[in-house]
């Protein structure tokens, strides 16, 4: 890595603080150049972005070392326990339906007499069967969903090549699981310019209970997280690419004071793309869509400023923001739309003959319209659902992990699990318990709010354009649960969408910590040190609360030990 940067504030031209020093400050030379007419070109452009670690080859290794260690853990024993797991129960057996039928079918239904609390469907397939759908023919007899298709289509691709079981139906997830910690890695080492400080980040989120269990469950938010951070990925490079691009721009072309224009940038029109998809899996992420395009506002005004043009307002709202509606609007919406094109065309899916049945006969434009009618209901039944369930949280809780949903827990009178307890409880005596609980590391969400809070203020304070974006991201993906107190019940998993927003948050005041590579040794030795303590924190909880996360089978009493708070259990 190049430790040049690792602890400094790496400083913007584009952060507009006059008194601002560092290495990406312009000097008066590059000013000049920037400025100067086509018969004073330069052999290069200004100098808007901070260069890249030189290190590119351990910048890959270090990030790729990282994820080896993440899916190795995510890969172990990913067929434990050998049920369904919670939420799973919905999304496995659509990923199946769509699989073999193109769109969601209902499950069949529990025969009469069938023991309460659970499912005929759930427990055919888990013995092999493969036929839990009920008889579907005619026009929308499939099954009411609220969610788009795009995490069940990659659920479904692991069970197409593993089968409806265990580890077919995780795989995806600990895929994507897996690449969500080399996108940390990567970004973050972009975002600080230190390869140290990116393979920091991939080990927090590696080593997170949260991030963790989820890679490991078939459900949809591995894949919302993924996306939303894969499309911020593409919003960094864009940055970068733009700013170098714009150095060269106002030498070899200069115009007016606002600055030459960059015409569409592929790199946003990429996470314009995966920001779709994110919207695919979860309509949740279309909140990330205002707040990429705020950002992109921001970091084009910024580079005109840093590149000396008066107008740089004009530049970036006009010149830069007037393909924003493009790239971030209409790239998403078709992104997302084309989405369903397996539900379009089929007839069996659920509501797809609403514009039929109401006149609305023209193709295309009839599956169209019986898609929007769809979302229209599914939208109004989801806001407005009153419903109570005992792991349910309100959105202050999730920071504080409170709440934590069980995915699953079986208590057993032997430790080899082979005799499950009754209904009613396990009997007096040794007993032992078995249990899948998505908790967050503690030293992970506890230390992330004096890191907000120390980044709001580094924000206010120095203008580091990598705490405000960071922030941003937090924002999207928490504030506007906020919004919706009175829909029930809510989650602490829906945090995970944000959670590498949070790793980021930590690993800059980390960066800091250690120091920059101009402090003296024995300033750069104590906040490595500490650094490394903090590392070593979050390690030995996550080996510590693992037992809880991974569905061993462990004693009661050791069971009871984890469960610090009452709202765990």
């Amino acid at each position: 890595m190049t430790a040049s940067n690792a602890g400094d504030p790496a400083m913007d031209p584009g952060d507009g603080r006059p008194d601002a020093t560092g290495p990406d400050i312009l000097d008066p030379v590059t000013m000049r150049l920037a400025r100067s007419g086509p018969s004073e070109r330069p052999r290069t452009g200004g100098r808007l972005v901070s260069p890249m670690p030189a290190d590119r080859l351990w910048g890959w290794v270090g990030p790729l070392v990282v994820t080896a260690f993440a899916a190795i853990l995510r890969f172990s024993r990913l067929s434990v326990p050998h049920a369904v797991n919670y939420d799973e129960t919905d999304y496995i057996k659509d990923a199946w339906s769509i699989l073999q039928h193109g769109v969601e079918l209902n499950p069949i239904a529990n025969p009469a007499g069938y023991p309460p609390g659970q499912s005929f469907a759930d427990n055919l397939l888990l013995s092999g069967g493969t036929h839990i759908f009920a008889p579907c023919s005619g026009y929308s007899c499939g099954e009411a969903v609220t969610h788009p298709e795009v995490g069940k289509y990659l659920i479904a691709t692991g069970e197409w090549v593993f089968g409806l079981n265990p580890f077919g139906y995780r795989v995806a997830s600990a895929v994507f699981g897996s690449l969500a910690i080399l996108l940390m890695c990567r970004i973050a080492r972009r975002l600080t310019r230190s390869t140290l400080l990116g393979c920091i980040a991939g080990v927090l989120l590696s080593l997170d209970g949260l991030e963790f269990v989820l890679s490991r469950t078939g459900i949809l938010d591995i894949f919302l997280m993924f996306f939303v951070l894969a499309a911020f990925g593409a919003m960094l490079i864009d940055r970068d690419v733009s700013r170098s691009r714009l150095a060269q721009a106002v030498v070899l072309r200069p115009g007016d004071e606002a600055g030459p224009g960059l015409g569409i940038r592929k790199w946003r029109v990429l996470a314009g793309l995966l920001i779709g998809l994110a919207c695919a899996v979860k309509q949740d992420a279309v909140w990330y869509i205002p707040a990429f395009i705020g950002l992109s506002v921001a970091w084009d005004i910024s580079a005109r400023r840093a590149a000396g043009l008066r107008a740089s307002r004009r530049g970036g709202i006009v010149r830069d923001g007037k393909w924003l509606p493009l790239t971030l609007v209409v790239v998403p919406f078709v992104t997302y739309v084309v989405t369903w094109i397996n539900w379009m065309v089929t007839q069996t899916g659920y509501y797809r003959d609403y514009a039929r049945a109401h006149g609305v006969r023209t193709p295309v434009i009839e599956a169209l319209y019986s898609l929007f009618k769809y979302h229209q209901s599914t939208f109004e039944f989801d806001i407005h659902l009153r419903a109570q369930h005992p792991y349910m949280s309100q959105p202050w809780d999730w920071i504080v992990l409170s709440r934590p949903v069980s995915f699953y827990y079986a208590g057993y009178t032997n430790a080899a699990g082979t005799h499950p307890c009754p209904a009613t409880g396990c009997p007096p005596g040794p007993s032992w318990s078995q249990e899948v609980l998505p908790l967050g590391n503690p030293a992970i969400w506890w230390v992330s709010i004096p890191a907000m809070l120390f980044c709001l203020g580094w924000w206010l304070a120095r203008r580091d354009w990598r705490a405000g974006a960071s922030l941003v991201g937090i924002i999207a993906g928490w504030l506007p649960w906020f919004l919706f107190l009175k829909r029930t019940p809510q989650f602490d998993y829906y945090s995970l969408e944000f959670l590498p927003f949070l790793v980021l948050c930590i690993t800059l005041c980390l960066g800091l910590i250690i120091g920059p590579a101009r402090a003296s040794p024995r300033r750069r030795a104590i906040g490595a040190a500490i650094a490394g303590t903090y590392v070593l924190a979050v390690l030995i909880l996550f080996w510590y609360f693992y037992p809880i996360l991974a569905g061993q089978i462990i004693p009661y009493s050791s069971w009871s030990a984890r469960m610090w708070y009452r709202g765990w259990i």
